[in-house]
């Protein structure tokens, strides 16, 4: 186990023999390059200030990122999905220099208006071939394995990770000698309460709609509940660790690809479940974990 939370990660240079594209084209229109103005870095200061006063989050182990070079962090979606990532990203952007491209949802990425402004911000379509044109270019990409899947729980799922059949990004990272990440945050699940999930006889009806919208009725939401009867996140911390970086190359030259990816995405689960393990020891040993003790904490100054 490569556990490090002390320790910054050098760059891993790109082996030869790579079959990246040599003139890499994202789809639908979406930049190759990004680059944030003060003006757009103010916007999502504003935007998630809230959320940063409710959740008061940590971060761990970020120096572990290579501040230069492709580098593909791998991360768990927790309940719902996207509402503690955008937290991390501009903290990676402050402390490592590095803005992160995001794989955004086929679903997402149809509707022009919101195309824009995740095209804007770095998110390009979640596909090999953008994943694979943006590691070519050396930058840094995360990816959430577990998919709609893993954000849209079940009960008795909590922090549960959905990764069966899910070793493209390990695929994807050997073919561009782009080193891993292991990504963990923790909160989100613990800020919510399933009241029914998908399955439910009660959610029938939204089943309904969203196979009319082409999806799986796996990913058919939970109705969930926060502060009382609200979708108000309890004021529970968010926290978020970097693992070591895990280099591809030991599985560069295996003779059976899908094998090695998946000896890759196992190495990968497990770190991550690490990462995970670390956070869920912090939160139990923080008096801050909720808003009343952070509150009480400010108080004994």
């Amino acid at each position: 186990m490569s556990h490090d939370h002390s320790g910054s990660a050098d760059s891993a240079d790109r082996p030869s023999g790579t079959s990246l594209p040599a003139d890499p084209v994202l789809s639908d229109g979406a930049p190759l390059s990004v680059s944030l103005t003060d003006t757009d870095l103010r916007v999502l200061d504003t935007l998630l200030a809230p959320l940063r006063a409710w959740t008061s989050p940590r971060f761990y182990g970020l120096e572990n990122i290579p501040t230069e070079g492709p580098v593909l962090l791998v991360g768990n979606h927790n309940l719902m999905g996207g509402i503690d990532a955008p937290l991390l990203l501009p903290e990676i952007l402050r402390r490592r220099g590095r803005l992160i491209r995001g794989l955004a949802e086929n679903v997402l990425i149809a509707v022009p208006g919101l195309r824009d402004i995740l095209h804007h911000f770095g998110a390009v379509r979640g596909s090999r071939s953008n994943c694979l044109a943006l590691l070519a270019r050396g930058e840094a990409v995360i990816v959430f394995p577990g998919g709609g899947r893993e954000a849209v729980r079940r009960k008795n799922e909590k922090y549960a990770l959905k990764w069966r059949g899910r070793s493209g990004f390990a695929r994807i990272a050997i073919e561009a000698g782009a080193p891993i990440v292991p990504v963990a945050m923790i909160g989100v699940d613990d800020a919510y309460d399933i009241v029914f999930d998908g399955d439910h006889p009660v959610l029938r009806p939204l089943r309904w709609a969203v196979e009319g919208l082409g999806l799986s009725r796996d990913l058919t939401p939970p109705l969930i509940r926060g502060v009382g009867p609200t979708v108000l996140p309890r004021p529970e911390r968010f926290y978020f660790s970097a693992g070591a970086p895990i280099d591809p190359a030991p599985w560069r030259d295996a003779d059976d690809k899908h094998a090695a990816a998946v000896e890759l995405r196992d190495v990968v689960r497990k770190e991550l479940e690490e990462e995970m393990n670390f956070l869920f020891a912090e939160r139990e040993r923080d008096s801050g974990r909720t808003l009343f003790g952070r509150l009480r904490g400010l108080l004994k100054r």
